[in-house]
């Protein structure tokens, strides 16, 4: 798991691959199309999309003449799991941190009272 998972946040590493990731999820699109939105060469493009494929996100097919590239959403499961435990692990700390706050918090108030 967490192999797949390094292979996948590495892959988004790159902001052209995150847009690429992000214009795939509106919908499939051909490695031309994808090719004409940067300042890149074809051979950058399809190194991009190699690491893309590498890591699960994304699979290439073969429609007639086209190379229509898809986005696999279920990767984003195994994100979304990986980034839920440790979210939730970092709120208990925040209650905990925010228990302990009020509680310091609490004599100096009876202080201030007398």
């Amino acid at each position: 798991m967490t192999d797949s998972l390094s292979k996948v946040f590495a892959a988004l590493s790159d902001p052209i691959r995150r847009d690429m990731v992000a214009r795939l999820s509106d919908a499939d699109a051909t490695v031309s199309e994808l090719a004409e939105q940067y300042d890149v060469s074809m051979q950058a493009i399809s190194k991009h999309l190699k690491v893309l494929e590498g890591s699960g996100l994304v699979t290439r097919g073969r429609v007639a003449q086209t190379r229509p590239v898809h986005l696999e959403a279920e990767v984003f499961d195994l994100m979304t799991k990986w980034i839920e435990r440790y979210r939730r692990q970092a709120e208990e700390r925040y209650r905990r941190l925010d228990a302990v706050l009020a509680e310091m918090d609490t004599p100096n108030r009876k202080d201030t009272a007398s």
